[in-house]
């Protein structure tokens, strides 16, 4: 290599180090909590009280992690969150993938309107509808039932996932399903055999924010489960180690890991479908 060709890429990592470094700084920020998380729940309840706490623990113990495990309700409630979850999670999918077809490939009277609705909804602030939401469940009968909490976590990922979805339909060629039509199949047919299975990514994006907006959502599920405790959900759960006497950190810091790891899992196996599919239907459209 060239003297004059190592001084570019000098110069060039030199320009590039300032943000770099920031780059660094900002996972370092970001990671600590969730580190500081991890390592306490391995940490014997002495050190945890500790005045000079370690950034490593001296000793490690899964005390923390039985605890949690044989705490009551552990099992239920980890049913009722996958199933509240899971069940808005493909309700959401279901009707948000025709109306995003409907948006991108058809031309309707108040399409504008529509996608200007699904906007405002996906900014609305939903933790304003607390009481109409409360004051609704409670008059039709449907305070503390988790079809509740499914259909509300539903409409909370719904426009997200109409907005998402209609940008990566938006990017497929219509040629695609227009050359499948003149070859004798249906609308709905070439949608199903051309277009779906391009949608993998889009899906697989759409569903992991659905699944992490469900999965992490406590407000509605403090506020609308009140007198059934059966039918709580695992982030209500992580509540119940704090009482009067104090907090179990030790116990909160297991719990909590054991409740970010069906994301954390589902994250890495999708991330590379996640990636292009945020990309595609944040671009197109």
């Amino acid at each position: 290599m060239s003297t004059v060709r190592q001084g570019a890429v000098r110069r060039r990592v030199l320009r590039r180090l300032p943000l770099n470094a920031a780059a660094a700084l900002t996972v370092v920020i970001c990671l600590f909590p969730v580190y500081w998380m991890v390592t306490t729940a391995f940490k014997p309840s002495t050190d945890i009280q500790s005045y000079d706490p370690g950034l490593v623990p001296r000793t490690w113990t899964l005390e923390h992690f039985r605890d949690a495990v044989d705490a009551d309700g552990f099992a239920l409630f980890w049913r009722n969150s996958i199933l509240v979850t899971g069940s808005a999670v493909l309700l959401a999918l279901v009707v948000a993938l025709g109306a995003a077809y409907a948006v991108a490939r058809m031309r309707w009277r108040g399409r504008r309107q529509f996608m200007l609705a699904v906007f405002i909804a996906q900014m609305a602030p939903w933790e304003s509808l607390i009481i109409p939401v409360y004051i609704i469940s409670r008059d039709t009968g449907m305070l503390d039932r988790l079809p509740t909490l499914t259909l509300i976590y539903f409409m909370i990922t719904l426009p997200f996932t109409v907005v998402v979805l209609r940008g990566f339909i938006a990017g497929i060629p219509p040629e695609l399903e227009e050359a499948a039509q003149v070859d004798g199949c249906t609308r709905a047919r070439a949608f199903r055999s051309i277009a779906f299975p391009l949608l993998a990514p889009g899906l697989m994006a759409t569903s992991l924010f659905g699944f992490i907006t469900a999965w992490n959502e406590f407000t509605y599920a403090n506020f609308l489960i009140i007198k059934q405790q059966d039918s709580r959900t695992l982030p209500v759960w992580l509540s119940s180690f704090q009482s009067t006497f104090g907090t179990d950190w030790g116990a909160t810091m297991a719990a909590s890991t054991l409740f970010a790891l069906p994301a954390l899992i589902i994250f890495l196996a999708l991330q590379r479908h996640v990636t292009s599919g945020l990309a595609s239907g944040g671009v197109k459209g």
